[in-house]
């Protein structure tokens, strides 16, 4: 579990994520407070859940609260700096899959609903799964941790459970 842990939390050194992150993390939790909580102008849960059913995309409510709790959750994450891979991977698949079903059909530009403000956040989402959170994160501390944690074991130590 610490093995998983650790290559999860493995990030580049750099500062370059941190503007990344939190801008996407903000937008990403507030989309996700609109369809889940009805926050900042948005319809909440049940009416999201509809119109994603309205659309094709079954069974609605599950797939509202999927995409909601990605966007918000992941969102938060991003945020923090807290497993921001799988966090980033999960964002992106919420992104493919807006564009595709939703806003790939009008184009490219927003002012038709179109697909660029979707295909933004999936090349941030995508560069930060490659990446990782970056020098200014929980993830960085955490992985620093379980690394000094491994190398103070003693030899033979290593892979036994405790």
């Amino acid at each position: 579990m610490k093995t998983l842990l650790k290559n999860i939390t493995h990030t580049t050194a750099g500062l370059d994520t941190l503007p990344l992150r939190l801008g996407a993390g903000v937008i990403f939790a507030a989309h996700g407070a609109q369809k889940l909580f009805g926050w900042f102008g948005g319809y909440g849960l049940e009416a999201t859940g509809g119109w994603m059913a309205s659309i094709g995309i079954e069974p609605g409510l599950l797939m509202a609260a999927l995409a909601g709790s990605a966007e918000f959750f992941g969102g938060l994450l991003l945020i923090i700096g807290l497993l921001v891979r799988p966090a980033a991977i999960a964002l992106a698949a919420t992104m493919v899959v807006a564009i595709v079903v939703v806003h790939l059909p009008n184009g490219l530009f927003m002012t038709n609903n179109g697909y660029e403000f979707g295909l933004a956040l999936l090349v941030i989402s995508v560069g930060l799964a490659v990446r990782g959170a970056g020098s200014f994160s929980i993830d960085r501390v955490v992985h620093q941790r379980l690394v000094q944690e491994h190398l103070a074991q003693p030899d033979g130590a290593q892979g036994q459970v405790a």
